[in-house]
């Protein structure tokens, strides 16, 4: 199998150590790149052997990591939404070792975890976040009903996400992402964080996710020509073909294109 590595664009992220928010379309890598996050803060060094970072980082370190998925949390009610939050911070507090008993708001849950994740760790705590919105959108263009539900669940998290800016918080954070795939203004979710760096638009990391050009040269060079192959056309055709119907994104005004990595892997 392959893999792209994109360690030199995450290792700028981490040494600047701010609070991240990436937009991109579904399918793009966003769960792999919280997946890599997650794994380089605990340590796995094995997992980055013949990558760029492999002997850039100090691997000693471990820092307690906090991830939240809101893929695999409920949000057709209000109610759930709190109820699924709670019981993931508690997991996270369970794989932590933290105590699992605090019976709270998610709010002061998600505050407490970070708080004693730090303390227990002797080091800040590393939070991240994947499909933050997705307890919104996934009710929008429903009718009446479902609208009132995402607007009761924009609330819900308004009032999570503002855990982050507390200076407690702040204190014992390490570094913080949270990625989707739409980008809501900062007074209606984020109400006010005001530390939130958008890399959406970033010309310097329009290339994090997605496969460039170079990138296609250098890790699928010997795939477009068995693809040529299997196609009887030329690899210069193949690639042509693979131009024109997947490099049509480009995330900043003086970015590269990028390839969707979804669609270039089925084809």
């Amino acid at each position: 199998y392959l893999y792209v590595d994109k360690t030199k664009y995450i290792y700028e992220l981490i040494k600047k150590g701010e609070v991240y928010f990436l937009s991109r379309p579904r399918r793009f890598g966003k769960l792999l790149l919280v997946s890599t996050l997650k794994c380089w803060f605990v340590a796995k060094m094995e997992l980055f052997e013949g990558l760029w970072i492999y002997n850039k980082w100090d691997w000693v370190r471990h820092y307690p990591v906090v991830v939240i998925d809101f893929n695999d949390i409920k949000s057709d009610t209000p109610e759930n939404l709190e109820k699924d939050i709670l019981a993931t911070l508690k997991q996270n507090a369970k794989n932590l070792g933290l105590d699992t008993d605090i019976e709270s708001s998610i709010s002061q849950t998600f505050e407490s975890l970070l708080i004693e994740a730090s303390r227990k760790y002797n080091s800040e705590a590393v939070i991240l976040i994947d499909e933050y919105d997705r307890p919104i959108i996934n009710h929008l263009g429903e009718g009446e009903e479902r609208l009132e539900i995402a607007k009761r669940n924009r609330e819900i998290l308004k009032t999570f996400y503002s855990v982050i800016k507390a200076n407690a918080v702040q204190d014992v954070t390490r570094f913080v992402l949270l990625t989707g795939v739409s980008k809501f203004s900062r007074v209606s979710v984020f109400s006010g964080l005001n530390n939130l760096l958008d890399l959406t638009m970033h010309s310097g990391y329009s290339s994090l996710l997605g496969i460039t050009e170079e990138e296609i040269d250098r890790y699928l060079g010997e795939h477009i020509l068995e693809f040529a192959s299997a196609n009887k056309i030329t690899a210069e055709q193949a690639r042509r073909n693979l131009r024109e119907y997947y490099n049509g994104y480009m995330f900043s005004e003086d970015g590269e294109r990028v390839y969707n990595p979804f669609s270039l892997l089925r084809c």
